[in-house]
């Protein structure tokens, strides 16, 4: 598995999940599901560091 690959696992788990090929149509899903996972941790840890 490369660096890329394990960046995009969720996004790509979600869209198998939903039969939804992940690398055509399913790309903006991918997307949307990996920046909202990332935008929860990136969040979390700015709070654990800030307060």
């Amino acid at each position: 598995m490369t660096f890329s690959e394990a960046l995009l696992f969720p996004g790509t788990k979600v869209c198998e999940h939903y039969g939804v090929n992940p690398e055509g149509e399913g790309a903006l899903i991918r997307w949307m599901v990996n920046t909202l996972i990332y935008l929860v941790i990136s969040l979390t840890l700015v709070w654990v560091i800030a307060v």
